[in-house]
């Protein structure tokens, strides 16, 4: 593949990531494509397979994500939006062997998301424990989160 292609693929997914930045879904989607077909990799289609998902295509986004995991297997985020979009299918359980290949990845960011997508099914199921270990995890990477914090203190407030 020669450095001009390599270099326009890398362009689309920019452009991509600003239209998604922006909520235009649908412009970010065709730059992810058009990124894909110059250069299939798995940032392009697991972004791709994002933006299918805010689109209303989850079983295509989920498709992509596999197709990403296979060209980059050390590639955490198509492991995180699969775990993710089940649980938006509420297929929790399916979901958790998938966030926990994302947790460990080792070509990954944002780090803390498996392990907030883990809490928040460990917390859904009321192992409660689990939930704050995986929350706490969380907060390794992202220490200044907020949210995590209340989570956290509120786990600590129930277990009481």
């Amino acid at each position: 593949m020669d450095e001009f292609t390599q270099r326009r693929a890398g362009k689309l997914l920019d452009q991509g990531l600003g239209a998604a930045e922006c909520g235009r879904f649908r412009e970010a989607r065709d730059h992810f494509k058009s990124a894909a077909k110059a250069v299939e990799s798995a940032d392009a289609l697991t972004y791709w397979g994002w933006m299918e998902h805010h689109l209303g295509n989850t079983q295509f986004a989920i498709y992509l994500c596999k197709r990403a995991i296979q060209l980059d297997p050390d590639f955490g985020n198509p492991y995180n939006d699969i775990g993710s979009y089940l649980m938006n299918l509420n297929r929790m359980d399916e979901a958790i062997p998938w966030l926990e290949k994302a947790a460990k990845a080792t070509r990954y960011e944002p780090r803390h998301y498996p392990h907030m997508n883990l809490g928040r099914i460990y917390l859904a199921k009321r192992l409660y424990l689990r939930a704050l270990k995986e929350f706490k995890k969380a907060l390794e990477y992202s220490p200044d989160d907020r949210e995590l914090q209340s989570i956290i203190a509120a786990i600590h407030r129930a277990l009481q």
